[in-house]
């Protein structure tokens, strides 16, 4: 795919689509489980995807094995998801980032979290068309065992791309809890959900006129 998918934003803005539970029966997979805005669940037919690359331009052993674990990851959704690599963060819709994630507030205390998904809804103006999108940025923490973080990989990408909820079956990508094995490749209800959740209709990536 060219850059031509991915031109520069001229402005944003951000606006509020919070993320809503809408329960329903007799889905595929588990997409009853989803969570999505009050305009559609936000997805995109096109993604621009920007992996942070290494600090010094060739990277270190473990910069190494996090980048391949994350490109595993990408190459596992990239046979249903349609999407465009890019060096610049600007022109992304989904930012991967190699970082540990803050610490999350539980009833029992502070936990710490293998990666993390953030989802921001903006309003953006590319090439003079204004456009509402998801940016993502997904956190994924350098210090894992190579399996964990290759799961952790597909499973954070599975909510930038869309499957905001999870599975309740331990052999999904997107179980809420894996079993005593790292699951690293989709599984059917995987591939269902998001082939489901593409079909809906959604605003984003539509063109608008801003809010003001």
């Amino acid at each position: 795919m060219s850059l031509h998918h991915c031109p520069p934003a001229q402005e944003i803005r951000s606006v509020d689509q919070s993320l809503r539970s809408s329960p329903s029966a007799l889905l595929p997979g588990y997409a009853s489980q989803l969570a999505y805005t009050p305009v559609g669940p936000p997805v995109l037919k096109h993604w621009c995807v920007w992996v942070q690359p290494p600090r010094d331009g060739l990277p270190d052993r473990w910069e190494q094995r996090w980048l391949d674990r994350v490109e595993a990851g990408l190459d596992a959704w990239s046979s249903l998801v349609s999407m465009t690599r890019v060096s610049d963060p600007e022109r992304a819709h989904v930012r991967v980032e190699r970082r540990r994630p803050p610490l999350r507030r539980f009833a029992q205390g502070w936990r710490a979290s293998n990666g993390r998904t953030l989802l921001q809804t903006l309003e953006v103006r590319r090439e003079g068309a204004w456009r509402l999108e998801p940016r993502l940025t997904v956190l994924i923490s350098p210090g894992l065992r190579a399996p964990v973080l290759q799961a952790t990989a597909l499973h954070e990408l599975g909510h930038a791309f869309g499957l905001w909820g999870h599975s309740d079956q331990a052999s999904d990508a997107m179980a809420v809890h894996q079993g005593r094995q790292p699951v690293l490749r989709l599984s059917s209800r995987d591939r269902d959900t998001l082939r489901w959740l593409l079909e809906q209709p959604t605003q984003f990536g539509t063109e608008r006129t801003p809010t003001p």
